[in-house]
């Protein structure tokens, strides 16, 4: 069934396209929730100013997705999770781990953007592609490091903390 989109919809296109959809889909979602219309002259006149208004603005963010991922190109994150001595991670590191590391870096992503075909579960380097749609990707690379487990390192130095803090405690009392 061909209908006239009437607003952008996000796999199908902008305002003002003609897209060909199943009858099922535009019957019970795109007609009801005002997002299309039948292609007829007079729908496809009035909905040709916001065609033009829709591609400037796609135009726009097109530009500033270009920048984005031209500043991304080539950076380097480093993502700190536990991990037992082999370099098996307690966890895994996934999208918004990812993007939590960019954002600590400056670097506003959404989490959906980051493309990783299985989450993370091991300590590692990798490249990560990161696609913002319309053929515009830009690859980063993420460190996977250990992240020190409280007591590990310093085990003699917080063992002697926490027994002077025991006998700061001690009121003199013998315990019952």
């Amino acid at each position: 069934m061909k209908l006239l989109l009437c607003q952008n919809v996000d796999p199908l296109g902008i305002v003002g396209d003609v897209v060909e959809v199943s009858a099922g889909y535009a019957r019970n979602y795109l007609i009801p929730h005002n997002l299309a219309t039948e292609p007829t002259d007079a729908n496809v006149r009035k909905l040709a100013e916001a065609r033009r208004i829709a591609e400037h603005v796609r135009a726009e963010q097109r530009s500033q997705l270009k920048r984005l991922a031209d500043a991304l190109e080539g950076v380097e994150v480093t993502v700190r999770a536990k991990s037992n001595e082999e370099g098996h991670l307690y966890g895994s590191v996934g999208r918004r781990e990812i993007a939590a590391a960019l954002e600590e870096e400056g670097h506003h992503i959404n989490p959906d953007h980051i493309q990783l075909d299985a989450p993370i579960r091991h300590l590692d380097t990798l490249s990560v592609d990161i696609s913002f749609g319309d053929n515009l990707t830009s690859s980063i690379k993420v460190w996977i490091v250990r992240d020190k487990v409280e007591g590990e390192d310093d085990s003699e130095g917080d063992e002697a903390a926490s027994s002077g803090r025991e006998a700061d405690n001690y009121d003199g009392r013998a315990d019952r």
